[in-house]
């Protein structure tokens, strides 16, 4: 009988942007986090990538969705459908019986008991048998590489697609938290907002996107500025083709109020630290995660703003899954794990 007691264990970070699934310490799936469904028998078409390209150019009887919405499932079949697909990906050889699944998942370090069941339930539907979960700042520290074990406080900006977990974790644990739903998705409605009122072009959500990876910019002078970005849509009030350059200058003033936000978000983490716990993160700087760590300059602005150096993390993006798959091997080990 030992064959068929096969467990196959899996880590994901199931992120609004991204979800990224690991397996024996391999990243084996990294897909943007939306579903194509059809809309009259709610059938599954597409997921990840796929999903993605046809997101804003649908026909009628095909709906994208993003099942998750500020870090939390927005739509629970939709989230099922999306888990289960994904681990799908992975299987895609073994068509025999499909293995019983332990999975590590993260979630927002402000869920509520509500979302964390949300979460928990779909992973059970996908067919986790064991479902274990970890707070992201938790996951973004042990796969940054910090000892989130030892008696010093390290602490953790991570901008995601939906929010932005700021901890200080010392002894495994999260001392002091704010959870903000000021993230990417944030940044990427600011940038619509301000094409539209500003140069009056309709741009959609893929569009502002590029716009935020090309010239997105927390600061106005930086030293290694990029070039302009040069975006076609049409105008607002006639219809007719534009065509703007738009600076990195420009995208910095435009996303300066939300920007602000998570500044102010990091300054009420630190303000709820214990002196002893500020005097280590003042010491070992802070560490900035997730993709919103690449916005151009943001580390620098934060630095001067607060006075306690940024660093951002060597691949931020997958920051999180990487802590997330070392928390799966620690199971056992790791005592921060929510059953």
């Amino acid at each position: 009988m030992g064959l068929f007691s096969f467990t196959q264990e899996i880590a994901i970070d199931l992120g609004t942007a991204n979800t990224i699934i690991i397996s024996n310490g391999k990243i084996v799936v990294d897909e943007p986090s939306v579903v194509a469904l059809d809309r009259r028998t709610d059938k599954l078409l597409a997921i990840g990538e796929k999903a993605r390209q046809m997101h804003g150019k649908t026909h009628e009887n095909i709906k994208t969705i993003r099942p998750l919405r500020d870090g939390v499932i927005a739509d629970f079949y939709a989230a099922e459908q999306m888990i289960r697909g994904m681990i799908k990906m992975i299987n895609s050889g073994n068509r025999l019986f499909s293995p019983s699944l332990r999975i590590v998942i993260c979630i927002p370090s402000g869920s509520t008991e509500v979302e964390i069941r949300a979460v928990r339930d779909s992973a059970e539907h996908a067919g986790g048998r064991d479902v274990y979960m970890i707070y992201e700042p938790m996951a973004a520290a042990v796969g940054i590489g910090l000892d989130v074990e030892a008696p010093e406080g390290n602490m953790i900006v991570d901008i995601g697609g939906g929010t932005t977990e700021i901890a200080v974790i010392s002894l495994g644990g999260i001392v002091s938290n704010k959870s903000i739903r000021i993230a990417g998705d944030d940044l990427t409605a600011d940038i619509i907002e301000y094409m539209g009122r500003q140069h009056n072009m309709r741009v959609g959500e893929r569009t502002a996107e590029l716009i935020k990876i090309n010239v997105g910019s927390a600061m106005v002078n930086l030293s290694n500025p990029p070039e302009d970005y040069i975006v076609y849509g049409p105008n607002r009030m006639t219809a007719l083709p534009m065509e703007v350059p738009v600076s990195y200058q420009e995208i910095a003033h435009c996303l300066d109020k939300s920007v602000s936000k998570i500044e102010t978000a990091v300054l009420s983490a630190l303000e709820q630290t214990p002196p002893e716990l500020y005097a280590d993160i003042v010491r070992n700087g802070i560490y900035l995660a997730g993709g919103g760590a690449l916005l151009k300059g943001l580390d620098q602005r934060l630095t001067e703003k607060i006075n306690i150096p940024f660093h951002i993390a060597d691949d931020p993006l997958h920051a999180v899954a990487k802590g997330t798959g070392i928390a799966l091997k620690n199971i056992n080990k790791f005592n921060f794990l929510i059953r």
